[in-house]
């Protein structure tokens, strides 16, 4: 079963954008002459996603008014104006705005391309994988070597059977988190209403061996800095047919 409902992490100040970000908010800056969440959307409608939480903080009105032109998914606000609730604090948030139940989870300024034409895309494989009997989170991870513009810090070690843990220097299967989750919502049924970072949930599922990983396939990219553009255009091209 697809997973319908989607959260967009799309709050964040971008600052280390400027001067781009002076007069944008950075999910609409234009990687290929495509805004940043656009590809973000893209995945998730194609993926199966009908209805999708954003959540808005730097330049709102132009997120909104961007956001209303768009048909697929249905999106609903969550309006961060008065506050920045950071990562876990603005997912909290926008979960109320959606259905109880699974819900993909995923952040406006990162995606990826060359996913496998007539096979199932990430977001589908990661919505099949979740289980949440035995996971608190599904985490869609990438090898460094398939990403563009990372600062090369690998967040996790990726075990055998789907576990993930910290990674620390030596570790084998060390692997990057794309910034795409499967989970249930139910999850933060009981999360403070105050800013959080959403680390404190993943160190909680590991802690009890609930956190799992999915490889991606295609490659991944992160537009952190103005240089970052030329480079995730390069990428792209290099991923289109005939490019």
């Amino acid at each position: 079963m697809p997973i319908t409902n989607a959260m967009v992490l799309a709050a964040g100040l971008g600052t280390r954008l400027r001067p781009i970000t002076n007069t944008l908010p950075k999910p609409l800056v234009s990687i290929a002459g495509k805004p940043m969440i656009d590809y973000v959307l893209d995945l998730l409608a194609a993926a199966g996603v009908t209805k999708a939480a954003v959540n808005v903080h730097h330049f709102a009105d132009q997120m909104e008014e961007h956001l209303g032109r768009r048909e697929a998914p249905h999106i609903v606000i969550s309006d961060e104006r008065e506050a920045l609730m950071n990562s876990g604090g603005g997912l909290a948030k926008g979960l109320k705005l959606l259905d109880d139940g699974p819900v993909l989870v995923m952040n406006a300024d990162l995606f990826w391309v060359g996913e496998k034409a007539g096979e199932p895309s990430n977001l589908q494989r990661l919505a099949s994988y979740f289980d949440s009997e035995r996971m608190d989170m599904a985490l869609l991870c990438v090898r460094l070597e398939d990403t563009t513009g990372h600062n090369g810090k690998r967040d996790f070690s990726l075990s055998a059977d789907g576990i993930l843990t910290r990674y620390q220097e030596g570790m084998e299967n060390p692997v990057v988190y794309a910034g795409a989750i499967a989970m249930d919502s139910r999850l933060f049924a009981d999360a403070p209403d105050d800013a959080f970072n959403l680390n404190i949930y993943f160190d909680r599922a590991i802690a009890k061996g609930r956190l799992f990983g999915l490889m991606l396939d295609g490659h991944w990219m992160t537009v952190g800095t103005p240089e970052a553009i030329a480079e995730a255009e390069a990428t792209i091209r290099r991923f289109r047919p005939g490019g």
